[in-house]
């Protein structure tokens, strides 16, 4: 277990610094969910949309969910670069822990979206939005959760596929659906009946319903308990079978 800690941080190390060194992948992320907040977010402010809280309580958890989503899922263009370049026969060739290699890229995500979720929440609070900050708190365990479960995802079927262009468009072709059939922008009770009853076979829909109740103060209900418990099954789903991946790659 020590050995896995001390391979898992000098992996962690190494993306981290490439991260600290681009700025602009840094700030990058957070684009589109800020996007959403400053032009599409005031266009809610008097709309009834059949949830507790206002517009601001229903928007922000859904883009703190949009950008672990996105965001995630795209982690893995960067290990078809480095598979290409024989970054990845080199790392082999030393005696890492293989998971150590899956750990070490998904901590660093997750972190990276972690600042960039409250950056976004610091941009929402000067725009409008009241929260508890207790709730706040959960909505970001929420992002650490779903970015290791897309991230490692994303890293297992990058292994998989030779070229960024097998990669980009199965995963725009995975990610788009789920983000509009979990409610990112809008909850889903504003569906029709058959949409709604669709939209229940989405995980995401589950944790973006949890993050909306914690924003709101209700910490112990039923959309939070059925949240975490997704949000933790698909976390350590993912993470198992990108560990396979990743051990039957020899990466």
């Amino acid at each position: 277990m020590h050995a896995l800690a001390a391979d898992t941080a000098l992996v962690f190390g190494r993306y981290a610094r490439q991260t600290l060194r681009s700025r602009f992948q840094m700030l990058f992320g957070i684009l589109m969910p800020l996007l959403y907040l400053v032009f599409f977010g005031p266009l809610l402010r008097d709309l009834p949309l059949a949830a507790d809280g206002s517009s601001w309580q229903v928007l922000v958890p859904g883009l703190l969910m949009m950008l672990g989503l996105f965001s995630a899922s795209f982690a893995g263009f960067g290990i078809i670069v480095e598979k290409n370049l024989g970054v990845l026969d080199r790392m082999r060739a030393t005696p890492v822990s293989r998971l150590a290699l899956l750990l070490g890229r998904v901590l660093r995500d997750a972190l990276l979206l972690l600042f960039q979720a409250v950056l976004l929440v610091v941009a929402a609070v000067a725009m409008g939005l009241r929260a508890p900050l207790p709730g706040v708190l959960i909505g970001l365990v929420f992002v650490v959760l779903l970015s290791t479960a897309m991230a490692s995802l994303s890293y297992a079927f990058a292994l998989r596929v030779r070229t960024p262009q097998e990669f980009g468009p199965v995963v725009n072709a995975v990610t788009l659906p789920s983000m509009l059939l979990s409610g990112l922008m809008l909850p889903m009770a504003l569906a029709p009946g058959w949409l709604d009853a669709l939209s229940r076979a989405v995980p995401y829909r589950y944790v973006v319903d949890a993050v909306r109740a914690a924003f709101v103060g209700e910490y112990a209900g039923g959309e939070m308990l059925w949240g975490a418990l997704v949000a933790a099954a698909f976390a350590a789903g993912a993470v198992t079978l990108g560990t396979r991946v990743f051990r039957g790659a020899g990466a």
